[in-house]
């Protein structure tokens, strides 16, 4: 039999190849196992009873997702559209207005998914939102959640043209918002309220056995090159 050249060489690539396989498999597994954990998360939240938004405010990372309830006001001059908001298929925007409680906590509401204007410049059709003190219930939300940067603003008169604001920088809003479900008035149930995150495992577990069995690849491949030898 002939010595095989390079045989070290080529068990270390082996090995280095098989590590990055493992390393890439339990990468995919922990991921599948976290996303898996945060589905449970949301569906035992969405399904608990609401609670009043003063009971968890100091904790909203424990009662993300659950139903909250809060009296306050709007401010409807104070309105961002978030981009990139797809419903059916029909680009839009989710509106989110300024909301004080009558314990003089200041956040985001989640009103919903509006449709765009015919051109960029032209402010969609949002619904008044009712003045005076109104109850409202919601979803609580990180505002983690919320992307980052620079939105759209609706201008207070609804009529000039679409500006830009940054909402964390500019105002001192607490550290959650709430995606609007209903309110004291009918006016403020949501036509297309904010939707929910898909709750599937997706591929994860699937892409962890398959690294693996790249993995097996590598070790049969290598024993193959070593028995032609």
């Amino acid at each position: 039999m002939q010595r095989e050249p390079w045989a070290i060489r080529k068990s270390l690539i082996a090995i280095l190849l098989i590590a990055g396989c493992v390393w890439a498999a339990q990468w995919q597994y922990h991921r599948g196992v976290d996303r898996h954990a945060r589905n449970a998360m949301i569906e035992a939240h969405i399904a608990l009873a609401p609670k009043a938004l003063e009971l968890v405010r100091h904790s909203p990372q424990r009662f993300e997702w659950q139903s909250v309830t809060t009296y306050g006001v709007f401010d409807p001059s104070h309105q961002i559209l978030l981009r990139n908001r797809y419903s059916e298929g029909t680009y839009g925007f989710e509106v989110l207005t300024l909301f004080t409680s009558t314990n003089n906590l200041k956040f985001w509401v989640d009103r919903g998914w509006v449709q765009a204007g015919k051109t960029a410049s032209t402010p969609p059709i949002v619904s008044d939102v009712p003045t005076g003190n109104v109850e409202i219930r919601g979803r609580l939300r990180l505002d983690t959640s919320l992307p980052k940067g620079s939105f759209f603003a609706l201008p207070s008169s609804g009529t000039s043209l679409v500006r830009e604001l940054n909402a964390q920088s500019r105002l001192q809003t607490e550290s959650f918002y709430i995606d609007l479900l209903s309110g004291s008035e009918a006016s403020l149930t949501p036509a297309v309220p904010a939707q929910l995150p898909e709750l599937s495992d997706g591929p994860h577990m699937a892409y962890a056995l398959q690294w693996l069995f790249f993995g097996a690849l590598v070790i049969y491949g290598r024993v193959l090159i070593r028995r032609s030898r």
